[in-house]
């Protein structure tokens, strides 16, 4: 996984004045944490980026632990600490590694899990589990969705810079869908640099597909949101959110209580 820190550096660095802020994005995933987690609690953000989201909920009156690998941790201002109710605690670092105080009544990964191969989501899995989330505690996870990823397999598309909105680069992307491996390949380049050209490799795993994952973690899958749609992990034929519009669902895990 050596390609996670400089992917997603550098294009942090692309779209960081545009979404280095609190957006409807934020506000929506507050929605959702409030929705399946509670309104109040210590909270454990993964990949947390350049921290919006982390703030949002601060605004809201939650205590915030994030963890971001990537330079999108720099752009998170001290400044911005101080106008929250709640509190917001950043580490620079590596979550396969960083060590943290206390356990979590809701550990939360928006848009990241499945970097990877099988056995790394395992281990940062049984993390949640083991060391961050205290009993009975849940953790909501966004996942890649397959049947949405292949469908793009072969797209290319140009981006065209807008500076008024603070994207300021030209960028080309585009998508190739490994069906062996469920993977999808995710490649960005500066429409003036074809020759550097950046990819994120995500593992893409069917709802069914994690239950198997899950097996052994002490976590287990009591409900997904696709689209506008609340679920339990059961048959939905012709869920047009899953099999045609949503690139990626939200996992709600629970952590079975001690006895």
């Amino acid at each position: 996984m050596n390609w996670v820190r400089e992917f997603y550096s550098v294009s942090g660095g692309w779209w960081a004045k545009a979404d280095a802020k609190v957006t409807d994005r934020d506000r929506h995933r507050l929605s959702l944490l409030r929705n399946h987690g509670g309104s109040a609690g210590r909270v454990l953000e993964l990949g947390s980026g350049y921290g919006a989201t982390a703030m949002a909920l601060a605004q809201a009156g939650y205590e915030v632990t994030a963890v971001e690998i990537s330079d999108r941790a720099d752009y998170f201002s001290g400044s911005d600490r101080d106008v929250a109710p709640g509190s917001v605690t950043v580490y620079k670092a590596d979550f396969y590694e960083v060590r943290l105080p206390g356990q979590f009544d809701i550990v939360c990964y928006w848009n990241g899990f499945g970097v990877g191969s099988d056995a790394d989501q395992r281990q940062l899995l049984g993390r949640i589990e083991s060391e961050w989330l205290r009993p009975g505690g849940i953790a909501l996870i966004d996942v890649a969705n397959p049947l949405v990823w292949a469908g793009w397999d072969g797209d290319e598309e140009r981006l065209s810079a807008d500076p008024d909105a603070g994207y300021d680069y030209e960028l080309v992307q585009r998508i190739r869908f490994d069906p062996i491996t469920c993977s999808a390949i995710d490649t960005w380049w500066e429409a003036s640099k074809p020759d550097s050209k950046i990819s994120q490799f995500l593992r893409c795993y069917t709802p069914a597909d994690l239950m198997l994952l899950l097996s052994g973690t002490g976590l287990t899958l009591t409900g997904i949101v696709a689209g506008d749609h609340a679920l339990p992990p059961s048959p939905h034929p012709g869920l047009d959110a899953l099999l045609r519009d949503r690139h990626e669902y939200l996992a709600i895990l629970r952590r079975t209580a001690d006895a």
